[in-house]
């Protein structure tokens, strides 16, 4: 890293993607068309039936050989494979249980979630901080997994920082897992202003909404556009599609309680995620009543759209996943302030790909009326600037670690505050990065580029997980009232 200000030391610490962090995902031959895909599920499923007997059980013994020590319960990985394509039974066709953990063999395959890259990560403290020597503090840190295909996930890890603020992570468990995803209760009000967002006045999509309560399931919401007298329209054939695609863009996914926080994987599932999820920005939001909750916001990326949604989670053991909405968070890059400001939550965004800007809500999944904090004027940062995750309260101001982009699209970290009461006035911004990749992190799937997503508080310590080059992890400790002293010194 090149060197920085006295006060920031990096650490040799570093992560790099490990390609043996495997899940297991439904392998569907011909899955490009929808018909073809049924037509060679069926036919494959045909061919398995037909193996000798004498074929099955050593064939799923040499599978328990190779696969039992790489995920937990593979053999319920095998019957869930299974359960997914039973409907391409045909009548009369009852497999014998071996038979059918072959059927689920076949049709499952591993997906290396590190393949390409592990970086730009956040730093939260851990709800459980039990086991700990005195001055230590428990982090839950998470980070962007890219696989095949540049596909993202979300993967966590527990790091344990001594009263030093140095950083010792925790091993992770030998498995991971994408949990179980099931359908949320939709809060009419907001379903509605994204799929107002999303398509205009579509009348025909209000209509199928209309008859439902405040707050729906998704059977209600099927139940609703079945009984319609509107369907079989061009306009409502698409509403419906647009209502589909939305209610599956809001999911909840929960893991075994019994499972490690570092083996949860959050894994793409919805249609504004097919083609990735990027960046989280975790937050330990304290509200008014003192109720703590972790927030996440993150990029959706479809292939063709980037689209910020928001993670709500108490426990990292079970995940809200939902659509946000409004004209405040338009863009990538946002990051929910860690407590409400004048009874009103607060986030930074990026609405223009070039600006920081803060917007306010009574809701925390609808925003409007951003407000521009200031603009790219230095050379370290003249392309664009960004957040590094949710601002941080100090007794100087909302300290907001920032990224910048500069020339031969150099990344940089740098720092500025804003006022403690109003968010939306800088008082205090360093002239210089704290930050540049340098030496060998500069190199990578990405080259030049230094980001992070959060960093945590300890002591005097500011603890600065980033990613480097997206391809791995390093870490910084800086100290934060050398830190403040030196913003002091650039007020606005």
């Amino acid at each position: 890293m090149r060197p920085g200000p006295a006060f920031v030391e990096t650490s040799t610490l570093r992560l790099l993607p490990d390609r043996r962090r495997v899940i297991t995902k439904p392998f569907l031959p011909g899955e490009e068309t929808h018909s073809e895909g049924r037509a060679r599920v069926r036919s494959t499923v045909v061919r398995i039936l037909s193996l000798p007997e004498a074929d099955v059980g050593p064939l799923l013994e040499r599978l328990r050989t190779d696969f039992s020590s790489r995920h937990r319960d593979f053999e319920a990985v095998l019957r869930r494979g299974f359960e997914r394509v039973a409907g391409h039974l045909g009548e009369g066709e009852v497999p014998t249980a071996e038979r059918q953990l072959l059927i689920g063999a076949f049709l499952t395959h591993e997906f290396s979630i590190q393949a390409a890259a592990f970086f730009n990560p956040s730093m939260v403290p851990a709800p459980d901080q039990s086991g700990l020597k005195p001055g230590e503090l428990r982090v839950v840190m998470s980070g962007r997994s890219v696989g095949e295909g540049h596909l993202s996930s979300i993967e966590f890890r527990t790091v344990v920082v001594d009263a030093e603020g140095t950083v010792e992570m925790e091993p992770p468990g030998p498995w991971a897992s994408t949990g179980t995803r099931r359908a949320p209760t939709y809060e009419k009000r907001l379903f509605l202003a994204k799929l107002i967002e999303m398509a205009g006045d579509n009348t025909a999509g209000l209509a199928f909404l209309a008859p439902l309560p405040d707050s729906f399931t998704r059977e209600e919401l099927v139940a609703s556009i079945a009984g319609s007298e509107g369907l079989g329209h061009p306009a409502s054939d698409g509403a419906v599609r647009l209502i589909e695609w939305l209610a599956s863009s809001n999911y909840v996914v929960s893991f075994d309680p019994g499972s490690r926080i570092d083996e949860r994987v959050l894994f793409p599932a919805g249609p504004t995620e097919s083609r990735g999820m990027e960046d989280a920005r975790f937050v330990r939001f304290i509200d008014d009543d003192g109720s703590v909750t972790y927030y996440a916001t993150y990029t959706a990326f479809d292939g063709t759209r980037v689209l910020p949604q928001s993670i709500e989670t108490s426990d990292f053991a079970s995940f809200r996943v939902a659509t946000v909405s409004g004209s405040g968070v338009a863009n990538k890059g946002t990051a929910l302030f860690p407590r409400r400001i004048d009874g009103r939550y607060a986030m930074l965004s990026r609405l223009d790909s070039e600006n920081i800007y803060v917007t306010t809500s009574d809701d925390v999944r609808h925003w409007d009326a951003a407000h521009r904090l200031e603009m790219p004027i230095r050379p370290w940062s003249l392309i664009q600037r960004g957040n590094c995750g949710s601002p941080i309260e100090t007794e100087a101001g909302w300290l907001v670690l920032t990224h910048g982009v500069g020339p031969m699209r150099t990344y940089s970290i740098g720092a500025m505050l804003l006022d403690i009461a109003d968010p939306r006035r800088v008082i205090a911004h360093l002239p210089d990065p704290i930050l540049t990749a340098d030496g060998d992190l500069r190199d990578g799937y990405v080259p030049n580029v230094v980001y992070s997503c959060g960093s945590v508080v300890h002591q005097d310590h500011l603890v600065l997980p980033y990613g480097f080059s997206d391809f791995g992890i390093g870490f910084a400790r800086l100290s934060l009232s050398a830190l403040l002293e030196a913003l002091r010194g650039h007020p606005v």
